[in-house]
């Protein structure tokens, strides 16, 4: 569904990412795994066409999408969801679903807001609430729904369980999973291990801007010399 080739990315003249290369399968969830400043999140963004990649390929669902500019990626089913969450806080928990909203496509689950609101039940019980009147967990849950609205084929999510409640960190994984039955492949950039071995099939490090592993879950929970290098605070 997603594979990325040698990838190379810059901010200004710093060169970010050195040659970056991981794939994610349909119906596949899979971590990109590392410390703050690894590289992670630049690469979700050349991913997405946010930082235009120097160097490499991209290829989504069999097209290359490397040159693209932002909303074509979108247009063809690939979602993503910032760290930053980026809601519009003086709309609605419903209007901010509509902003999202795209036609059906082939081989993606298609959503609407009620099948969200039984993902998301939270913000069931929210729908007329603005944003920015909801909790860190419910901005994160409605940033999630208002990119499925979109109807993508894979989804990129970035820092899903960063800052929040241990019960809310539940339920994402709970939300996630579900995802992965609907045959979604789904990229998460990560630092949260536990959180990952609860939802990834398999995982890569990046550490400054280069991968150091590819594998299951199962190797790198095995791994402990690996985790203390690449993974530890």
């Amino acid at each position: 569904m997603l594979r990325v080739t040698d990838l190379h990315a810059f901010y200004g003249r710093a060169h970010i990412l050195h040659g970056v290369s991981l794939e994610a399968n349909a119906g596949e969830v899979v971590a990109l795994l590392g410390r703050n400043g690894a590289g992670k999140t630049t690469a979700m963004k050349a991913i997405m066409g946010l930082v235009p990649p120097a160097r490499g390929e991209v290829a989504f669902a069999g097209a290359r999408i490397d040159r693209l500019p932002p909303y074509r990626i979108a247009r063809m089913g690939l979602g993503y969801v910032p760290e930053e969450r980026r809601i519009f806080t003086e709309l609605s928990v419903m209007e901010n679903l509509e902003v999202g909203r795209q036609a059906a496509r082939r081989g993606a689950p298609t959503w609407n807001a009620d099948r969200l609101f039984k993902l998301f039940p939270n913000l069931g019980r929210m729908r007329e609430r603005p944003g920015g009147r909801m909790s860190g967990g419910e901005q994160q849950m409605l940033t999630i729904a208002r990119t499925l609205m979109g109807n993508p084929k894979c989804v990129l999510l970035d820092e899903p369980s960063e800052g929040l409640a241990p019960i809310i960190v539940h339920e994402m994984a709970e939300s996630i999973r579900t995802l992965k039955g609907e045959g979604l492949s789904v990229l998460l950039c990560e630092q949260n291990l536990r959180f990952c071995e609860a939802i990834a099939d398999r995982a890569y490090i990046i550490e400054k801007g280069q991968i150091r592993f590819g594998g299951t879950m199962a190797d790198l929970a095995a791994n402990a010399s690996l985790r203390e290098q690449y993974l530890s605070v």
